[in-house]
């Protein structure tokens, strides 16, 4: 074994390299679910560069995803050369729809897409190319290094699919794990909010709307009404109640064929945020009271009402790492080894690392230089994602800290 204090020698990595994955990375397209092409790009410069075939696996996530998928997680666990816990190194696949078509051209320190109609695909192809980037200086190198597991998820984008479904027993057992996702490298989010997602069905009764409206129990109404409430009640939006914070959303509504007939159906989808999961639950049970109660007040001539029914599920707990926990030291002292000062941040969104610390793995989510993700003025700050690539190795390789 080669011992830990020798490491921090490595050579830095080649970002000349790592520029061109990501160049090639962007243009494959690959929203969530129909991430196979990226994941076969992934694999192929893996096994090109040495990795063993033995040491690739990819797991069954996308067979208990909601939406199903082509593929599942791609997983590349090397054995240590050094003594150490083993650490993690992630990002994931799959891109928002608006960057099919993404025409990936550098101007300067800028990449945008030459396509005015598509986003980059930076979010998180970037976060690819880096881990990615990372593993080959490793295996082509021969760096010296803890045992490793590398982790490419599908599905993030709706949902946090892949890291929840992920087949745990395939890592490993890392220690700690860093995260690549949007932002700059030098921003460590140690902490993100839970989430919470509803599926609301309205059923009333259809009439004809000139002939015999009263006949009928308005699906919209019902819908409007308790929207309405929920908004005057503070209940929706940005959710402030004495020194508990939260957010909710009506995001989605759907119903409705023809304005001549009341409408009889209407689905919604909603959410609800919180970094405190007992007041998140407490604006799920306001959604649910002020849809129930909506469909009780709307009734028709003959006094009958309509009915809701609401699914729920839990997209992600909320999580808040110590600023003592390795790897957030880890992460603190590789920005500052790259020229960066490191700036500790919580997240009002939800991350892969959301179920990888609920999966007992402490996660750092640092940025790549992605810039305006999911709109068509998206970008890639070359610098930040050159340094990124630096980070990155030396987290793979670095000894950890006293």
């Amino acid at each position: 074994m080669i011992s830990e204090v020798q490491r921090d020698s490595n050579p830095p990595p080649d970002v000349r390299r790592a520029l061109e994955l990501v160049m090639e990375l962007m243009p494959i397209a690959g929203r969530s679910g129909e991430e196979g092409q990226v994941a076969d790009f992934v694999r192929r410069k893996l096994v090109q560069a040495g990795a063993a075939q033995s040491a690739l696996a990819t797991d069954s996530a996308h067979r208990r995803t909601p939406g199903g998928g082509q593929v599942g997680n791609l997983i590349l666990k090397l054995p240590g050369t050094v003594r150490g816990p083993r650490r993690m190194l992630s990002a994931h696949l799959d891109t928002v729809p608006i960057c099919l078509g993404s025409q990936p051209q550098r101007n300067g320190d800028l990449i945008r897409s030459a396509n005015p109609n598509t986003g980059l695909g930076a979010d998180d192809r970037a976060g690819v190319a880096v881990v990615l980037n990372t593993a080959l200086e490793i295996l082509e190198q021969r760096l010296p290094h803890p045992p490793l597991t590398f982790c490419w998820f599908v599905q993030e984008e709706t949902g946090l699919h892949g890291s929840r479904c992920l087949t745990k027993s395939l890592l490993g057992k890392p220690a700690m794990a860093f995260n690549w996702d949007g932002g700059s490298p030098a921003k460590l989010t140690v902490g993100a909010t839970g989430g919470y997602r509803l599926a609301i069905d309205i059923r009333g009764l259809a009439s004809h709307a000139g002939n015999s409206p009263e006949w009928g129990v308005s699906a919209i109404a019902i819908a409007a009404l308790a929207i309405a409430d929920l908004h005057r009640g503070g209940w929706h939006g940005d959710v402030r109640k004495g020194r508990q914070r939260g957010t909710s959303n009506v995001g989605v509504i759907q119903g409705g064929d023809a304005t001549n007939v009341v409408t009889d159906r209407v689905r919604i989808r909603a959410e609800a945020r919180s970094h405190q999961s007992r007041f998140r639950q407490r604006i799920v049970a306001q959604i649910e009271k002020a849809f129930q109660a909506a469909a009780a007040e709307v009734k028709n001539a003959a006094g009958a009402t309509g009915s809701v029914q609401i699914d729920g599920r839990l997209d992600y707990e909320s999580y808040r790492l110590s600023d003592k926990e390795p790897c957030v030291r880890m992460a603190a002292e590789a920005v500052r080894a790259a020229g960066r000062e490191p700036e500790l941040a919580v997240t009002n969104g939800g991350l892969d690392a959301n179920w990888l610390v609920r999966h007992g793995i402490p996660t750092v989510s640092l940025g790549c230089g992605q810039l305006h993700p999911h709109m068509t003025s998206e970008a890639l700050l070359v610098p930040d994602f050159e340094d990124a690539c630096r980070i990155a190795l030396r987290l793979a390789t670095a000894a950890a800290p006293a």
